[in-house]
């Protein structure tokens, strides 16, 4: 006699919950994206800056899911966060790397809870002082170029170093498609290309506000495969030096602008449990009120205060005691975003 098996039907998407949530994530994403570029390129001076606005929000939040693919917690498989990972790593313009070498660097993060970046930008400054002082001078007149800097590198290193030289087919074939669609753009409307580097610099700008003020964690310039010791950097540490920089404690809802990737502490104490459950999880662990979430006016006035000393500071800095102006000696980071530490 045999005994029939019950078979779980498969699923797409890793949590029920998380079908809607997702679902209007990646699709408003892609067509805010996409809508975006025909706003840039329009007459209307209004529609045009509603196109660089709305390109800026399409890219981060393709930033941000492209970290949730990172940890699996979009789709039930491997191979589905892979493609959609791979698909806004394109709409943040941070696809040069593969998805798989975004994912590696981004979990070694969370393993060995340090900072771990593969190309030492701080010894090329003290190799070149004149990239020093041109990055200090551009910083200062609101340009992102350190995080230039960093996205380029994952560009070129594979031309130039050996030990990057495997990288190179994907580097080259995604730099040539992306000069391609770029002349395109620039061919049907010069003006909707100039904003779209506009916009792409404004995105610069948002990821690293966000990625300056998450941690005081050492950092360490590594290869990719390179382990380090922990030297103590148990969860307890990893918690203390942490920081969650909300968009609104008081309007949740204004958090959804960043994909809820400011309740950091709560990220790092759980890190499979999916953007849209954050918030939730954060209450859980940390109730209304928590030392360690940074206020947003307190971070806007020492990322623009810091903006220079930021580029070659020996450290990010010590948030101050609970109350009182505690960001003030929070200089922040450059480097340590996911999409260029590879």
């Amino acid at each position: 006699m045999s005994t029939a098996r019950t078979h779980t039907p498969p699923t797409l998407f890793r949590e029920k919950e998380g079908v809607l949530p997702n679902l209007l994530a990646l699709g408003w994403t892609s067509a805010a994206w996409l809508l975006s570029f025909a706003l840039m390129g329009a007459a209307h001076p209004l529609a045009n800056a509603t196109g660089v606005l709305l390109c800026v929000h399409a890219m981060v939040l393709a930033a941000y899911l492209v970290h949730e693919a990172a940890h699996y917690t979009l789709f039930a498989s491997p191979e589905a966060n892979r493609r959609i990972g791979e698909w806004m790593s394109f709409v943040a313009g941070s696809s040069y790397a593969s998805f798989a070498r975004i994912r590696q660097m981004h979990i070694r993060h969370h393993r060995d809870r340090a900072d771990l970046t593969c190309f030492d930008f701080k010894g090329l400054m003290t190799r070149r002082p004149g990239l020093r002082r041109t990055l200090e001078a551009l910083e200062w007149a609101y340009v992102p170029a350190t995080e230039v800097l960093m996205h380029l590198q994952v560009v070129w290193r594979p031309f130039l170093a050996a030990s990057q030289r495997r990288h190179l087919p994907r580097a080259a074939g995604m730099l040539a498609l992306r000069i391609a669609l770029l002349a395109m753009l620039g061919v049907w409307s010069l003006k909707a290309l100039l904003l779209y580097l506009l916009a792409y610099a404004l995105l610069l700008h948002v990821l690293n506000f966000f990625d300056a003020f998450h941690h005081t964690f050492d950092q360490y310039f590594v290869e990719a495969e390179q382990p380090i010791a922990l030297d103590g950097r148990d969860r307890a540490y990893e918690q203390a030096h942490t920081y969650s920089n909300l968009v609104s404690a008081r309007w949740p809802a204004l958090n959804l602008l960043t994909l809820n990737f400011g309740y950091h502490n709560a990220h790092h104490e759980r890190a499979a449990v999916p953007w849209y459950r954050l918030p939730a999880l954060h209450r859980e662990l940390y109730g209304d009120r928590h030392q360690a979430v940074m206020p947003l006016p307190e971070l806007l006035a020492t990322w623009h205060r810091n903006r220079v000393r930021r580029v070659h500071a020996d450290d990010y800095g010590v948030p101050g005691a609970d109350g009182g102006r505690r960001a003030d000696s929070f200089v922040g980071a450059h480097g340590v975003s996911f999409l260029t530490v590879i």
